[in-house]
């Protein structure tokens, strides 16, 4: 039987069994590493006529062992692990599951400024270390927060902020200043205001934002928050900025090499009171898992059966 080969590591893993979805309509699924590791997905690849692919890259080389290949759905929405030229000229069709996991991610942004805000982890080291110092914080409502990045995740992260009373500005290039004022977000133009308190990145792609020179011009002590990319950020002038207090907390679900690969500059001793990180689990609801996996299977059945599914990524091959 023509296989799925499934790579995102909770795919049917919520209260929705998707996976049955795939096996009722006559196709056998076949698990692999989400590490995308090429040599253990080849005798996989040899057989699949459909990927749902988690976050591990998706290359030129793992395309040329699929012969086979009729869709790659990216279990997620970043789809910048891919490489659409390689599909493009193979016709493989690549999609996306859009709008699925943001209020999940809306949801751990909040609760990553937070525990920065409050010092909630470290203060929580600090109690089992029988020190009960408490330090003092700021309430949301009087901050004032950019976003970077106004999509699905960056404007429900403004809906969320809003309810506490915290006055938002946003920039991105592809929401008209119109549509910002419209949501409640002050337009910031081309770069966040230098007197804001928190900075949330929500941006697409892996181009770096955050560097020595975008830190030199925050305001001393900002609050920064990642539930994007890691790549969006130089972790070594994280790091340099939060040793020289001019960034008060990093707070963040990704770092830039990711599963043990290679020892980030953000987890040394020295500054674990001020940085908080977590292993990618913003996504990680029922909720977003159900709706997914749903999506990813929806695209591949709608592939497999001669049709356009609702969420081809533009620049990937044709159905």
């Amino acid at each position: 039987m023509p296989t799925v080969l499934v790579t995102a590591r909770s795919f049917s893993t919520g209260s929705v069994d998707v996976e049955r979805s795939l096996v009722e309509a006559g196709l056998t699924v076949a698990r692999g590493p989400a590490t995308h590791d090429l040599e253990a997905l080849t005798p996989l690849l040899s057989d699949a006529v459909a990927w749902v692919a988690g976050t591990g890259p998706v290359t030129a080389e793992h395309l040329d062992r699929a012969p086979g290949l009729r869709v790659v759905a990216r279990y997620g929405v970043g789809v910048d692990a891919v490489d659409l030229v390689a599909t493009r000229a193979r016709g493989i069709v690549v999609t996306n599951t859009p709008g699925a996991n943001s209020d999940a991610v809306a949801d751990f942004t909040i609760a990553l400024l937070l525990a920065a805000l409050r010092g909630v982890v470290a203060g929580d080291r600090r109690v089992r270390a029988g020190d009960w110092r408490v330090e003092r914080a700021r309430e949301v409502a009087s901050l004032r927060v950019g976003l970077i990045g106004v999509g699905r995740i960056g404007r429900a992260v403004a809906r969320r902020l809003a309810g506490f009373g915290a006055v938002v500005s946003g920039i991105d290039p592809y929401v008209s200043d119109e549509d910002l004022a419209a949501l409640g977000i002050v337009p910031a133009g081309d770069a966040i205001p230098a007197d804001v308190d928190v900075v949330c990145l929500h941006a697409p792609g892996t181009a770096q934002i955050v560097d020595r020179e975008w830190i030199a011009g925050a305001r001393p002590g900002l609050i920064l928050v990642n539930t994007a990319r890691g790549s969006l950020v130089d972790e070594h002038a994280v790091a340099e900025g939060l040793r020289q207090g001019h960034l008060a907390a990093y707070a963040t679900d990704t770092l830039a090499a990711e599963g043990g690969v290679a020892k980030s500059p953000l987890l040394d001793q020295d500054i674990a009171d001020r940085v908080v990180v977590t292993p990618h689990s913003a996504a990680q609801t029922v909720e977003a898992v159900d709706r997914m996996g749903s999506m990813a299977v929806g695209s591949v059945l709608e592939v497999l059966a001669g049709r356009a599914p609702r969420d081809v990524v533009e620049g990937s091959g044709s159905a």
